[in-house]
């Protein structure tokens, strides 16, 4: 199959997106895989697919390194409105784009008709362990001891449309997070995997992260790990109700906002790194 694509990344995070609008791609698990490779494809954190919707200007579809699709991907979400908005598919100040967790709302800020940067409305973050998923009988799982590799931490649950634990500690440069992330994705506790980040509280408005995200391993950024990580962030009393917190991720930064009714607020840029065409029957060993 040949494939027009575009690269872009938000923060970092780097997807292969390919535009339904006027491409077809019959097994996106497969293609996700063979892109993605960094040696042999294009190189990526995964696939997203561009498509069209009936209920929103857009829907998003996005399939990780391993394959698996996602629920969500908050950077991705801010590419694909930016994919929409200067190609012109719906050329707006404010996009609906359907994802698996529902449709979002995306505030574009624009200059010179040019996408500069966009301000996401996420939905509530989920505290019940049982949408999370997680095997927890309890009403949250706030600062709650867990035992991962024979080591006691204390987490905090929260799905943004995909289930994340979230660790305060006090150093994530020196984090050996490819021996430890693995441990987390794969806690009994999480029956369908889990994103982890890794937080050092700078001050009540800024954080550090680190992000290990169930099927790609660890990422430059993560805007639905951001999320919850704020969100965790109020709930544990390192932050205030309805105050921006900068994210400091490896590729960026991304600003955030948990208010009082549990809404979340992603803000960051998108930008497009190369447009391209590849020939899949050419990839060969």
């Amino acid at each position: 199959m040949i494939y027009k694509f575009t690269k872009m990344h938000g923060a970092g995070n780097d997807y292969v997106y390919i535009n339904c609008f006027e491409e077809r791609v019959d097994d996106p698990c497969a293609v996700s895989i063979l892109l993605s490779d960094r040696h042999k494809g294009i190189g990526g954190d995964g696939l997203v697919l561009i498509c069209p919707s009936e209920i929103a200007d857009a829907k998003m579809r996005m399939f990780n390194l391993d394959g698996s699709e996602g629920m969500m991907c908050g950077n991705a979400i801010r590419c694909v409105s930016k994919f929409i908005y200067d190609n012109n598919i719906a050329h707006k100040d404010v996009l609906t784009i359907e994802t698996k967790s529902g449709i979002k709302t995306i505030d574009i800020k624009s200059k010179n008709d040019k996408f500069i940067s966009a301000r996401v409305n996420m939905g509530k973050a989920i505290l019940e362990p049982e949408k999370i998923p997680m095997k927890y009988e309890g009403e949250s799982f706030i600062n709650k001891p867990v035992i991962v590799d024979g080591k006691n931490y204390l987490a905090t649950a929260v799905s943004m449309g995909n289930p994340h634990c979230v660790i305060f500690m006090d150093d994530v440069k020196g984090l050996d997070i490819e021996k430890i992330g693995p441990a987390f994705e794969n806690h009994p506790l999480f029956p369908d995997r889990v994103n982890t980040e890794f937080i050092r509280i700078i001050d009540r408005n800024n954080i550090e992260m680190r992000v290990w995200e169930r099927g790609s391993g660890e990422t430059l950024a993560c805007g639905t790990g951001s999320c919850a990580a704020v969100a965790a962030c109020v709930l544990n009393g390192f932050a205030d109700y309805d105050t921006p917190v900068n994210v400091h991720l490896r590729g960026g930064i991304l600003t955030d906002t948990y208010k009082k009714d549990g809404t979340v607020f992603m803000e960051g840029s998108a930008t497009k790194v190369f447009e391209g065409i590849i020939d899949t029957d050419d990839m060969t060993e």
